[in-house]
């Protein structure tokens, strides 16, 4: 993150952010802070609640304690003031199949109150930027789970809004597409967007983002860039080794012990019966 970023305003934050059900914590107090012009990764293991925070960040859940703000605006408060401040793209988005995705664009864009004309002419590019023009006037229900995500994604952006809220934004996309939308995001943020990506990929949180958060059972277990990560987990190098040091050790103990465990002669036995 640079230094414009550093000292841009909170464009994100949660206070004491919780989601219970029944006796399951799902989400257990986070607080957290994301300024302007940063892209955001937010990591953890299946279940560690990383898209239950995003679906209380966008109002799809109510918080059973705490808040969550998207600039100034509470999501509990002031809904309708936070929502217009985000595009939201799930990893599974909701789209109206009996829709075009011009039409869908039409209808997105009415939602935010974006002129007609705006509309037609950000949409067209965003078509031709995500190779979807080609399909443009399709049913959206003829498409790929990769065209999908990147009709999401357009419609997301159709509004300009200052923070973009991403859960898993290239799964299911070829090579080329989700090269194309790496560039897209980093060109966001570096004019002063806000970018919160949930990803499974730490390959591509590692080479994107500017800070990470590390989520493990409802808990934010580390935040900061790759080097201050690097200090929770002592000679770990890649975020790769971070991440499992912190929400994976005893696994790899098991597994250790679980090879131990294993009969060394088992594959000359094998090798033998194939030969017989």
């Amino acid at each position: 993150m640079d230094n414009h970023a550093a000292t841009a305003p909170v464009t994100i934050r949660t206070i004491g952010l919780t989601k219970r059900y029944g006796d399951l914590v799902a989400l257990d107090h986070l607080d957290l802070e994301v300024r302007g012009g940063t892209l955001y990764g937010f990591l953890g293991p299946n279940g560690a609640g990383k898209t239950t925070t995003i679906k209380l960040l966008t109002g799809l859940l109510r918080p059973s304690d705490g808040d969550a703000f998207i600039g100034a605006h509470s999501i509990r408060e002031q809904p309708l003031a936070a929502k217009a401040l985000f595009g939201y793209v799930a990893d599974t988005p909701f789209l109206y199949d009996k829709l075009t995705a011009r039409e869908f664009f039409d209808f997105v864009g009415a939602v935010y109150g974006v002129p007609p004309g705006l509309v037609a002419e950000r949409g067209e590019r965003l078509l031709r930027l995500l190779d979807l023009d080609g399909a443009a006037d399709a049913l959206i229900e003829g498409y790929s789970h990769g065209m999908r995500q990147k009709t999401a994604l357009a419609a997301a952006l159709l509004h300009d809004p200052p923070v973009l809220i991403l859960d898993e934004p290239t799964g299911g996309l070829d090579p080329p597409s989700a090269r194309r939308i790496k560039q897209l995001l980093r060109g966001l943020v570096e004019r002063g967007r806000t970018v919160f990506l949930s990803t499974h990929v730490l390959e591509v949180a590692e080479r994107l983002c500017d800070r990470v958060a590390i989520l493990d059972r409802g808990r934010l277990v580390a935040e900061g860039t790759l080097d201050e990560l690097r200090r929770h987990a002592p000679g770990a190098g890649s975020l790769e080794d971070v991440f499992v040091a912190l929400t994976h050790g005893e696994e790899d103990e098991e597994i250790q012990a679980f090879l131990a465990g294993l009969d060394p002669s088992a594959p000359e036995r094998t090798a033998g019966d194939a030969g017989g």
